[in-house]
């Protein structure tokens, strides 16, 4: 088992959805606090919903989420999510990658510095599901993110 000094937590969920005006219509009308994306092109793409116990919960369109997780195949029509598993240090984020890897579990997403400034990987586990490993987010390492038609895939 994996051990730090800070044992890791669950901290976000990313749900994959087919249109994200859509679900973020959902979840207000639910009461939920959502903040849209404000850069161009990007409310279409991602959505978060503000939780006040450090918990979020990430809404990105399919098109989005193959941009930071290439391995995500969840067929379209299909709801898909990614837990992600909260580190205390970046460095963490490649030593837990590293023990799943060697321990056999598929990999997704190696370990990269994100444009909102976590460090990050994905792997699968046992039945398949994505699984990311991320450090907190460090306002020094953000950086400006891509354009949609920087990043979307041609097979979309």
């Amino acid at each position: 088992m994996f051990k730090e000094p800070v044992p890791p937590s669950v901290g976000q969920i990313n749900l994959v959805v087919d249109d994200v005006a859509a679900s973020v219509a959902f979840y207000r009308e639910l009461g939920l606090n959502i903040e849209t994306a404000t850069a161009p092109g990007w409310a279409h793409h991602h959505a978060s919903v503000l939780c006040g116990n450090g918990f979020r919960l990430e809404i990105d369109s399919r098109d989005f989420s193959l941009q930071w997780n290439p391995g995500f195949t969840q067929n379209p029509g299909r709801g898909g999510f990614v837990i992600f598993i909260m580190v205390a240090e970046r460095n963490l984020v490649d030593t837990l990658f590293k023990r799943m890897e060697s321990r056999g579990s598929p990999v997704q997403k190696t370990p990269e510095d994100a444009f909102w400034g976590a460090r990050y990987a994905i792997v699968e586990d046992p039945d398949g599901n994505s699984v990311g490993i991320m450090s907190p987010v460090d306002p020094t390492r953000r950086f400006a993110p891509p354009l949609f038609t920087e990043w979307r895939s041609p097979k979309i």
